[in-house]
């Protein structure tokens, strides 16, 4: 059997068990047994190498701790705050508070990592008080759909994270590298709200009082916690203090804090002075339960109830094994693959084409928007890193690029029917059909296919310029 009609027999394979329901892991893995059996004796030691490989890793740690702050901040009122922090400040620019979507997705999706939590949390906030208004409902729903796609692009970002073990690059290069895409892709929605909002003065519900400064400034106070969280999250990372792990676990402690509230913050504040009194603690680790108490001090009362910590301890373990276990499953896919030579030799066969960088993106996109209609970015990712991380080495493009490329794709396939996660989220939350929703997205998704070609056409300026810029200090 030539190694062509192998791997369509092995992609037939994998496509049957997909589409008979198996599990995604166990379907990877499966094909990946029978691949293996062709070019080696012993497939179940590779099986069980791969399995411990991919999981127990200190560098995947990160991925269970970014998502349980994202499911604690989801399941208290810190993500209405934010919401309410925000209004005062764009109330008078075209559009109202449609820009809040923007803001508060790409703030919330900053803390959260993922993409479903970031649309779900800020549409159960922005829409009833957006309808109750009076703003045209379907670009409130298209600006939330997308806008919740922000959660795995700004950082920290669950899909980075997986990305980034996959192929083996830095995860906080790949965070940082994302942050500039992340905001031109805010500035886009909010400018074509902007433009909307001019050309339809009639949809838009009429401009409220104005707000003394004093007066957005306390009701700013709100946005105080969560954008102390973000800084500490992210800052930490970026100034090479702490791994993305330790920052992740930092980003669990503090919204723990800001959930119990001002009692516990008060609480921690005097340990840290008694232990620091007594000389158990030096001073700058005096200094960080201070931080962390101030955090559960300003705050406020407590809203963290045993059943929302024991819902987010569950929702966040659940999503944790589902992608650690796909992660598993791919990772023995692409040991099998590597022994049939299969991705080498489609690289090769790609090379042979002699279609260009541009020519190698073009095809990439099209199968990347195709694959979004039917897989999670996840899935995608971690199907295709093993063959297409050779090819795209083999053009000459940088890792970190790639990585934003893909999940700037991801973002196009959460909003691509017929499976795209904030179309079933925005269904769930409105009770439009799936193409309402769609249709209501198409402005925006065109904002993001403007993105890829902005982040294609200017790779340095755009992505890779700020972490080698950054890392290089």
């Amino acid at each position: 059997m030539d190694l062509l009609t192998f791997a369509l027999l092995l992609l037939v394979l994998l496509c049957m068990l997909l589409g008979a329901g198996l599990w995604i892991s166990m379907s990877l893995a499966a094909v990946g047994w029978v691949a293996m059996t062709f070019v080696h004796p012993s497939p179940g030691l590779f099986l069980a190498s791969a399995f411990w490989e991919s999981t127990g890793s200190w560098t995947l740690a990160a991925l269970p701790m970014f998502v349980w702050m994202g499911e604690i901040l989801f399941r208290t009122k810190l993500s209405e705050e934010l919401f309410n922090g925000l209004a005062p400040w764009v109330r008078r620019i075209p559009g109202g508070l449609l820009h809040v979507n923007i803001l508060a997705c790409g703030i919330f999706g900053s803390v959260s990592g993922s993409s479903a939590a970031t649309c779900a949390t800020v549409s159960k906030i922005a829409l009833p008080e957006l309808k109750r208004r009076g703003y045209d409902e379907d670009v409130a729903v298209g600006s939330l759909a997308t806008s919740g796609t922000l959660g795995i692009l700004i950082p920290p970002s669950i899909i980075m994270v997986v990305y980034a073990v996959a192929a083996e690059v830095s995860i906080i290069r790949v965070f940082i590298a994302g942050c500039l895409p992340g905001l031109l892709v805010m500035l886009l929605f909010s400018g074509y709200i902007v433009v909307w909002a001019l050309l339809n003065p009639d949809k838009q519900p009429p401009r409220d009082a104005r707000m003394s400064f004093a007066a957005k400034l306390r009701q700013s106070a709100q946005l105080i916690p969560c954008t102390i969280l973000i800084v500490v999250v992210i800052g930490t990372m970026f100034a090479g203090w702490a791994t993305a792990t330790e920052a992740a676990a930092f980003g669990v402690l503090g919204s723990l804090l800001m959930a119990l509230g001002r009692r516990i913050g008060f609480g921690v504040l005097a340990l840290g002075a008694a232990l620091w009194v007594s000389g158990l603690i030096l001073p700058h680790q005096a200094a960080a339960f201070g931080f962390f108490a101030l955090l559960g001090i300003a705050a406020g009362e407590r809203i963290l109830t045993w059943q929302n910590f024991l819902d987010s301890l569950k929702g966040a373990t659940r999503l944790s094994c589902m992608i650690m276990f796909i992660l598993a499953g791919a990772a023995f896919l692409t040991k099998a693959m590597a022994l049939t030579g299969i991705p080498a030799a489609l690289a090769e066969g790609v090379a042979a084409l002699h279609l260009g960088p541009y020519g190698l993106i073009a095809v990439l996109t099209v199968v990347y928007v195709i694959l979004g209609t039917a897989l999670d970015g996840v899935s995608m990712i971690v199907l295709t890193t093993s063959i297409v991380i050779p090819l795209v080495q083999q053009a000459g493009f940088d890792l970190v690029w790639f990585g934003i490329f893909i999940v700037l794709l991801v973002e196009i396939a959460e909003i691509t029917p017929p499976v795209g996660f904030n179309l079933f989220v925005m269904q769930t939350m409105t009770g439009k059909e799936q193409t309402e929703v769609a249709k209501a997205s198409l402005p925006f998704f065109l904002m993001l296919v403007l993105t890829v070609v902005l982040c294609t056409v200017f790779p340095v300026t755009l992505v890779t310029g700020l972490p080698d810029w950054l890392l290089s200090r």
